[in-house]
């Protein structure tokens, strides 16, 4: 008699234990428990041993989905491009970033400005840099602004350094000497 009293309490303790599968989901959110969040963050790019990128920003939110894993910067970003001898060669800023870890792209918006090591000055709502390929662009509205020069236009194309670029549908205003 013992031995079966002892089975049916073991049994109750079972059953009183088991959860609600719909009562646990209303607490833990799959969104939540795919995401880290990180603030006052700054991340180093390298490739073969020779740090590249140097990556700042306030908050960092990543994404762990296994189809779409991301990393979201939704209240800043500042990006500095590094020479071999450590020294910044151009610099990004935008309100807002997100980067595709499976693609390598970056994906800037709202105020993004690109400074150059020659002091030109590119400022626009949205730039792409797709970082294999070590590439700069955007279809959208962008200012450029030079020592003596502003130039407007719609698309922008570039390398990282801002060495190499060139702009579409091109308007401007430019210094001419006498």
């Amino acid at each position: 008699m013992l031995k079966y009293l002892s089975i049916l309490i073991i049994g109750l303790l079972f059953i009183a234990c088991e959860n609600d599968i719909a009562e646990v989901q209303k607490y833990v959110s799959k969104d939540l428990t795919a995401v880290e969040t990180a603030k006052e963050i700054e991340m180093l790019y390298s490739d073969s041993a020779m740090v590249k990128v140097r990556v700042k920003s306030p908050k960092l939110i990543r994404h762990l989905d296994n189809n779409n894993p991301r990393q979201e910067f939704p209240i800043g970003i500042s990006v500095e491009f590094l020479n071999a001898n450590h020294r910044t060669t151009s610099r990004m800023t935008a309100k807002y970033a997100v980067r595709y870890e499976k693609e390598d792209k970056v994906v800037m918006r709202d105020s993004v400005v690109w400074l150059s090591e020659k002091k030109e000055q590119l400022e626009t709502e949205e730039l792409i840099w797709e970082e294999t390929k070590d590439k700069v662009y955007t279809k959208k509205f962008v200012v450029i602004r030079k020592e003596e020069e502003i130039i407007y236009g719609h698309g922008f194309e570039s390398n990282k350094d801002f060495t190499e670029w060139r702009i579409n549908a091109i308007q401007g205003r430019k210094k001419v000497n006498n």
